[in-house]
């Protein structure tokens, strides 16, 4: 009936000229960090903070929290009393109740001077909505008077420059990274075109600029000698933006660093650009023998050069960079096999399993011997294998898989209480993963299999506050948990100092700020990429950071609950695994597009779109307006799960491939075992894409799920307790 195109998810072309920051979209709820004390800045919440009432109720609708507010103004503690008459009056200025602001607002900078810039700044923005622009403005110069050196005002800046010039020139000079000055910027451009220094200013502070491609563009196309400082500021956004050809051309031209030199590299090699890639690799190489980049560096090399070539690089990978040495074994015995030279590839690869046998590269090595050994049907050796990784390797990648199938394998078998243990011992130590659904699965919980997860309806119980961001100044954190997310984002924007090299403080910190203005694609991109911290201290934060619910709640927010809840509801869906098909659509941005055309929250193909709303009677619609999307969409998913009787994995993957593919699999595969159906799909990006969409339904589930939580946190303990007897 519905005909669907293959698409790539979670597309990096956002639409041109849609800007992406929603403000005023909900941010995650997510608990308060104790990140330990591997890090000062990764420090415990004030527990002032904690106590909060009036936090809590920033997470509530305008009017669900007034009357309570209410209350706390007149009655509460002073500290609570002043935040409950601050987010009166920014609830009173949202509804454009600009009198009733200024009753809230009167004499509050003398109470709450940790806020009191931005309490002048919402009094003058309510003498705005009132038409009082004399007091307007004599409040905004009082702001300039008394808090000129705070970010907070550049907001003054700006509205006095709209008639003074004079101002936007000072908010240029000393707020660049400010939004308000980006805005400045942008409408100067438009005047003349021509102002590279603007341009520039754009490229190191605006990343999140809606046409900010097209701003570095300009700046390559104007014709001027950019000092290499320059280049470096040009080259990192390209790089953020993903266009890899792009950063590495401007990168080569940037100051001649172990990082740049590596990165130009790497991006002309993304680019195809072989030739250039070679040569940059080995200027690299020359300048920089002992940087850790260049162990890198030598590995990215020896794809790009002939088999004798290749095998000398890898050599000095193995002999100068032991943290490289197993990664550079492991390629090594690929090419010495392939060159038929059988012993020395055996001899290679022993000496990775002795030598470094606790290795990502060893578990790959295993990994791949254990798949070929279960692909030959000699399930006892991959079972063997398999285990190897869970004994040697527990930190690999690859652990939670190879878990899974140690079980599956052991079943197969007839091992029965190796299996349980396998997947108990999977349960506690990977929780997170796809594969810890499948265990629980297969242990009986009650957590939905892939034949009835659509019947579930899970009770989600979201946590009351925001965690306290590790970084930032005081009055930052104030205004989070506020949940003043543009006053808090524009602030942190002056604040972050280095985002080139940013702690892990300051990135999961970018991260949660980026979550709450709503540019989740962004923000859960920050949170997740500090899993590839590598330097032994800042891993180590990583790993403290990583048992924080907080962390995880970042991950797995929950923006459109409501509608997805309406239609969900509408459509007999589970509205949990619709959340979990969204994120891994979208990442929550209701405007992106996949490079064939897909579009919203559930990446539409606009003749699919076209064909559901004429089914279900929708005769006006907009395919990047959430609630069509997701009305559209979810339509769709119940018709791929009529399509394969309710199966859910049958049924998502034929979101992503169509129905005619999935049944084509069927009937070449068969369907004994879903387990062994989803390794045996041929389309790569299908095959992740399943696992992807389960591993955020079970990650929902086991975070907001009151029963699922307890549950698996009671397993976990048990299982510690039994281990270390």
């Amino acid at each position: 009936m519905f005909k669907r195109r293959r698409k790539g998810n979670v597309s990096l072309a956002i639409s041109t000229g849609v800007c992406i920051l929603a403000i005023g979209v909900a941010a995650p709820y997510i608990k308060n960090i104790d990140f330990g004390k591997s890090d000062k800045q990764l420090r415990q919440v004030d527990a002032k903070n904690i106590e909060s009432e009036v936090f809590s109720l920033t997470q509530l609708p305008r009017a669900a929290r007034a009357s309570q507010l209410e209350i706390l103004a007149r009655e509460g503690k002073s500290r609570e009393k002043n935040r409950a008459r601050y987010m009166l009056a920014s609830d009173a200025l949202a509804s454009e109740q600009g009198e009733k602001a200024l009753q809230w607002l009167e004499g509050l900078e003398k109470d709450y001077s940790l806020l009191a810039g931005y309490i002048l700044l919402k009094r003058a923005q309510a003498y705005q909505l009132t038409g009082n622009t004399a007091k307007a403005r004599a409040t905004y110069e009082q702001l300039l008077k008394h808090h000129q050196k705070e970010p907070v005002a550049a907001e003054a800046l700006y509205v006095l420059g709209q008639q003074q010039p004079e101002y936007w020139e000072k908010a240029l000079a000393e707020f660049p990274a400010h939004p308000r000055s980006i805005e400045i910027a942008s409408r100067r451009l438009q005047q003349n075109p021509k102002q590279t220094d603007l341009l520039l200013l754009i490229a190191k502070h605006g990343l999140y600029h809606p046409d900010i491609i097209s701003v570095l563009e300009r700046l390559e196309k104007s014709g001027k000698q950019f000092q290499p400082e320059e280049w470096e500021i040009i080259a990192f956004a390209y790089w953020e933006k993903q266009l890899y050809g792009k950063a590495g051309a401007a990168y080569a031209k940037a100051p001649p660093t172990p990082r740049n030199l590596y990165r130009a590299a790497r991006g002309l090699q993304l680019g195809n650009k072989i030739e250039a890639a070679r040569d940059a690799y080995k200027k690299l190489v020359q300048q920089f023998p002992e940087a850790p980049e260049t162990g890198l560096g030598l590995l990215r090399l020896q794809e790009l050069v002939t088999e004798k070539e290749a095998i000398s690089y890898l050599n000095q990978a193995i002999e100068k960079f032991p943290e490289k040495a197993p990664d550079a074994l492991l390629e090594k015995s690929k090419l010495l096999e392939s060159r038929r030279n059988i012993k020395a590839a055996e001899e290679t690869r022993q000496l990775l399993l002795t030598k470094y046998t606790q290795s990502e590269a060893a578990a790959k090595l295993r990994w791949s011997i254990a798949k070929e050994k279960a692909a030959a049907r000699e399930l006892k050796s991959a079972w063997e294998w398999a285990a190897q990784i869970v004994k040697e390797n527990p930190e690999s990648e690859l652990a939670p898989e190879a878990t899974f199938w140690v079980g599956k394998w052991a079943q197969t078998l007839g091992k029965q209480q190796e299996a349980e243990k396998a997947y108990k011992h999977l349960l506690a130590n990977y929780p997170e993963s796809y594969y810890a659904w499948r265990a629980a699965v297969l242990l009986g919980w009650d957590v939905g299999d892939f034949t009835n997860i659509r019947q579930h309806s899970p009770i989600v119980v979201r946590p009351e506050k925001r965690a306290t961001p590790p970084a930032g100044s005081e009055t930052l954190k104030e205004l989070y948990q506020l949940a003043q997310d543009y006053d808090a984002w524009s602030l942190w924007l002056v604040e972050f100092k280095n985002p080139m090299q940013p702690s892990v403080s300051e990135q999961f910190t970018d991260g949660l700020m980026r979550l709450a203005i709503g540019d989740y694609l962004e923000g859960i991109f920050m949170v997740s990429h500090l899993s590839q911290r590598q330097e032994p201290e800042e891993r180590s934060q990583y790993q403290i950071l990583k048992q924080q619910a907080a962390y995880w709640h970042a991950l797995y927010p929950f923006p459109y609950l409501e509608i997805i809840l309406n239609w969900s509801k509408a459509n007999n869906l589970n509205p949990i695994l619709v959340t979990a098909l969204i994120r891994q659509e979208s990442r929550f941005m209701p405007a992106i597009k996949s490079p064939v055309g897909a579009i919203g929250l559930m990446q539409v193909m606009p003749e699919t779109g076209a064909e559901i709303a004429k089914s279900i009677g929708l005769k006006e619609y907009r395919l990047d307006n959430p609630e069509h999307n997701i009305q559209i969409g979810t339509a769709y998913l119940d018709f791929t799960h009529n399509e394969y009787k309710n199966n859910s994995l049958l049924a998502v993957a034929s979101y992503n491939a169509g129905p005619g593919s999935v049944a084509d699999w069927i009937a070449k595969y068969g369907f004994n075992d879903p387990d062994i159906f989803i390794e045996q799909i041929p389309f790569s990006e299908t095959k992740g894409y399943v696992k992807a969409v389960f591993e955020n339904y079970w990650n929902y589930l086991r975070l907001y799920n009151p029963e699922i939580n307890k549950k698996l946190a009671q397993h976990t303990a048990y299982y510690a307790t039994v281990s270390s007897r």
